[in-house]
């Protein structure tokens, strides 16, 4: 294949792909560290912006979008509300399950690492030509839904595309 021309197998586009994530890996861990709740472990992070995508989901939700089994998710749960980030509230359709919804603490601290992790990303983009930044965030929109699917996250009724960031 010319190198020229772009990838269109998707094996060639997991790689490109793969190599920009670990760039934006690198961005992404700085815009974490100068957030100002510092530093959260990954495991927390990657609940939090799943119960913030689904407003409220129980325990076994939770555990298949990140695939973890029932007890890990109960301590991960555990250590979540103890921290303030994550509530627990008595599911309006069964008595024998809680929904997990985001403390108001917990929305916080998402939105300012997003911020963080934005102003990062954002001093990258200015580098780029506006019709490049075009295709790009069409090609990311189509991959972001594409990987909610995949991991079993519906999509959002008003359409906010930016929850999970």
């Amino acid at each position: 294949m010319p190198r020229h021309l772009p990838p269109r197998h998707p094996e060639q586009v997991a790689h490109a792909v793969n190599r920009a994530a670990e760039l934006l890996e690198v961005l992404w861990g700085r815009g974490q560290e100068t957030a100002p709740p510092g530093p959260l472990p990954p495991s927390q992070l990657r609940a939090l912006k799943v119960i913030e995508e689904q407003r409220s989901v129980n325990q076994r939700m939770l555990g298949d979008a990140l695939g973890t089994g029932p007890s890990s998710v109960s301590r991960l749960c555990d250590r979540l509300e103890a921290a303030g980030l994550l509530e627990r509230i008595p599911s309006a359709t069964s008595r024998r399950e809680v929904e997990l919804t985001l403390s108001p603490q917990g929305a916080r601290v998402l939105e300012e690492l997003r911020l963080a992790r934005v102003r990062e990303f954002e001093a990258v983009l200015r580098t780029m030509a506006p019709a490049d930044l075009g295709v790009l965030s069409e090609g990311l929109e189509k991959l972001r839904q594409a990987a909610a699917d995949r991991i079993g996250l519906a999509r959002a009724e008003d359409g906010n595309s930016s929850a999970i960031a």
